[in-house]
């Protein structure tokens, strides 16, 4: 349908068309018939290695405020980290007039450039999570006195909800919903509520999980996989973090992430339909109370960096890379 440059995530907009993020720092509108401009207006990014322009969210209100968020990285003198960002989408979509800073991770990191996460979900009483990458620093993923390795929730204007976990507790971020993430890519609330994450893993062990507030995940005490070579400790060894419900060995490197609500593909209701790097193609889980399962797997032939779900019920995916196409998947 298109081609674009290093594409990493999109969204559609209730006329059809699609905003979509270019890594490198473009924010692109598209057309259901392929047709691409640009939106002027978007933030300055650091594009080296994993960073740049990330994930793009429309507010919930956004027939009315027409208010989109965009996570990013930037940079300044102590280095490079995730932010986001909100402002006003132009009634022809070609500008955003307004962009405010409403978040920013803390510390930046100099020296690396991988693990941003970035991913955006609103949640259903509209508060906004965020998935905070612990920028390969390992061990800070369980330090509360930072953002690394977290799933923030903050409110649309970026104030701190009163009801947060830690709120209050010192030394600690109030914005922490979760901690002991490696590299968040995918952030869904379910048609039931709650809310799901995925992650890629060290050597193995990407993750698939069910947020639950005030939680600790485990990263780097344990995991599935080993890093570097370094065996780590299973979930199982310590209970007292919160254990994936489904694991990958080998990686999938899963990247963006659905739960399917259309009829188009028959049999998929209700599943979550992952993009998957390393897989190079499209992987399906089913979740039923706290157990998961992979149940299918779609090959693509490249690289996928995200998936939609179009008005109609269609799919559509995003190929990694320079040169990524916008694909639109039907059923068989």
């Amino acid at each position: 349908m298109a081609t674009l440059s290093n594409p990493w995530a999109m969204v559609f907009l209730p006329d059809g068309r699609m905003l979509v993020t270019e890594r490198l720092g473009t924010l692109r509108i598209v057309t259901a018939a392929g047709e691409v401009a640009t939106v002027i207006g978007t933030p300055s990014v650091a594009s080296e290695g994993q960073g740049g322009l990330l994930d793009v969210a429309l507010d919930p209100d956004f027939a009315a405020n027409r208010t989109v968020y965009l996570s990013f990285s930037e940079r300044d003198g102590g280095g490079a980290g995730l932010a986001v960002a909100r402002g006003t989408l132009a009634q022809d979509g070609r500008s955003i007039a307004g962009l405010t800073v409403i978040w920013r991770q803390t510390p930046k990191i100099s020296g690396d450039s991988r693990h941003y996460g970035g991913r955006m979900a609103f949640a259903p009483d509209r508060t906004l999570f965020v998935t905070a990458g612990e920028r390969h620093q390992g061990a800070p993923a369980q330090d509360l006195a930072n953002t690394l390795g977290k799933i923030i929730r903050i409110n649309r204007d970026g104030s701190i909800p009163a009801d947060n976990p830690f709120v209050g507790q010192a030394g600690a971020r109030p914005e922490i919903w979760t901690r002991g993430h490696r590299n968040p890519y995918g952030l869904i609330f379910a048609s039931d509520g709650r809310l799901f994450e995925h992650e890629m893993g060290p050597d193995a062990g990407d993750e698939f999980n069910l947020i639950a507030r005030g939680a600790n995940y485990g990263w780097r005490t344990v995991s599935e996989g080993s890093d570097g070579g370094e065996p780590l400790p299973r979930h199982s060894t310590r209970p007292e973090f919160a254990a994936p419900l489904f694991s990958w060995t080998p990686n999938i490197a899963p990247a963006g992430m659905i739960q399917y609500t259309g009829q188009r593909f028959v049999g998929w209701t209700g599943d979550f339909v992952l993009a998957a790097l390393l897989g190079q193609g499209l992987v399906r889980v089913r979740v039923s109370g706290e157990t998961a399962s992979e149940v299918g797997r779609i090959a693509l032939g490249a690289r996928i960096r995200e998936v939609e779900q179009g008005p109609d019920g269609d799919i559509w995916v995003l190929e990694d890379g320079g040169s990524g196409r916008l694909l639109k998947l039907a059923p068989a």
